[in-house]
């Protein structure tokens, strides 16, 4: 057996670029759009519906006539109707299938499934839930429809890396409660997305191992999953 060479990898830059956006406090979730060309499946004759394989075929969603949806909570496949559909997420997937495969395209699609009945609700109630997209360098909430509850998490600043700048973030979101849902004044805290590393982490003004009795809060990052 060879011996391979592993070499340190490169370190990135702290001071460049970040972008701090709302840290929500709902659960973690996902649309997959997948073309019908790029999936295994029984190709069917006489334009009967694609039929996927048992494997996938349980786990799927809706189905389009170009594509095939799947959703996901942060540990696993979903589907509508289960105990298991993380708060109504897969339901809402299916019912806006069409919608979402129009807007967001192809890929795998990362966001924050909240409002009534999950976590902190946000003052939301009678059912209102929402899916709020993490890659703000791709989705601007503008650009996206807003009457079944796609928007994208909302962006508070951009630019140089300054602790000084997450600290005066933190401390506005505290004062002004959350920019997500105004008026709700329990807010979460703030994920920073480091651009040189490409890696995020999060802020919270709740218990963010800041040294008990502590005046204000300590700034202390920790890694989130992408």
């Amino acid at each position: 057996m060879s011996i391979e060479f592993v070499p340190f990898p490169k370190i990135p830059r702290l001071n460049r670029s970040m972008v701090v956006s709302e840290k929500i406090d709902g659960t973690n979730a996902a649309i997959l759009i997948v073309a019908n060309a790029d999936i295994d499946h029984i190709d069917r004759q006489n334009g009967s519906p694609l039929q996927l394989f048992a494997g996938d075929a349980a786990n799927l969603v809706a189905q389009t006539d170009t594509h095939f949806v799947f959703a996901q909570s942060r540990n696993k496949f979903i589907t509508p109707g289960k105990s298991t559909d993380n708060y109504g997420f897969a339901g809402w997937v299916q019912r806006n299938a069409e919608a979402l495969v129009a807007l967001l395209g192809e890929g795998r699609h990362y966001g924050e499934w909240w409002g009534s009945g999950i976590q902190s609700a946000y003052g939301l109630n009678g059912g209102d839930k929402r899916f709020s997209l993490f890659n703000t360098g791709r989705w601007v909430a503008a650009d996206l429809p807003n009457n079944f509850g796609l928007g994208v998490v909302p962006v508070v600043y951009e630019g140089p890396f300054d602790n000084e700048t997450i600290n005066d973030v933190i401390d506005n979101l505290r004062a002004h409660g959350s920019w997500a849902a105004p008026g709700f004044m329990r807010p979460e805290g703030v994920v920073v997305y480091q651009v040189a590393s490409r890696t995020s982490f999060k802020v919270t003004l709740e218990g963010d191992a800041a040294p008990k009795g502590a005046a204000g809060h300590a700034l202390d990052l920790e890694k989130v999953a992408a």
